[in-house]
């Protein structure tokens, strides 16, 4: 859990990353944003953590094997053994995140619909958090140049959106 410094003002505390299968794309941003974070000694505020939608979202399935090896091209191991969370199993997720990024419209509509834990909370898509508009779109079953599309796409977004996400510290 990420310890409170009074001296630094987060906005958020629990990020959560929604797509529809959490086999990729909420996948790849989770270690995405881990990695940012961890580069700017800002892992210890705030928690981030991904799940699946979808009727066919479950827990305990393998992690992509695309999203795995476009990470790697980042630096970021993912165990072959990684697996899937289905936030319909598990909506505590989304009673305690502070923020839900989703990756598609339709994904906002999906959590405000089907969990009242999300009611209250700020919901966008990954774009919209970071100042654009429109979907990241499903690699799903495509070819390998298209994962590492998504996830240059994705690392586009989080990097406008880190900002947002923790105060720039004077210091450093």
């Amino acid at each position: 859990m990420p310890s409170a410094d009074p001296q630094v003002p987060f906005a958020y505390r629990k990020i959560l990353f929604i797509c529809h299968a959490n086999t990729s794309r909420s996948i790849i941003a989770e270690a995405l944003l881990k990695k940012m974070l961890r580069e700017r000694a800002l892992h210890d505020h705030l928690a981030v953590e991904s799940g699946g939608i979808a009727a066919y979202a479950r827990d305990g399935a393998l992690v992509s094997l695309d999203a795995r090896l476009v990470l790697r091209d980042e630096g970021i191991h993912i165990s072959p053994d990684s697996v899937s969370t289905d936030l319909k199993r598990n909506r505590h997720m989304v009673a305690d995140a502070d923020l839900i990024l989703a990756m598609t419209t339709e994904q906002v509509h999906m959590i405000r619909n089907a969990f009242p834990e999300a009611e209250h909370k700020p919901v966008f898509t990954l774009k919209e958090f970071a100042g654009g508009h429109g979907d990241i779109e499903d690699p799903a079953g495509r070819d390998e140049n298209f994962f590492a599309a998504c996830r240059d796409e994705i690392k586009a977004c989080l990097e406008r959106a880190v900002e947002r996400l923790a105060p720039v510290s004077n210091g450093e």
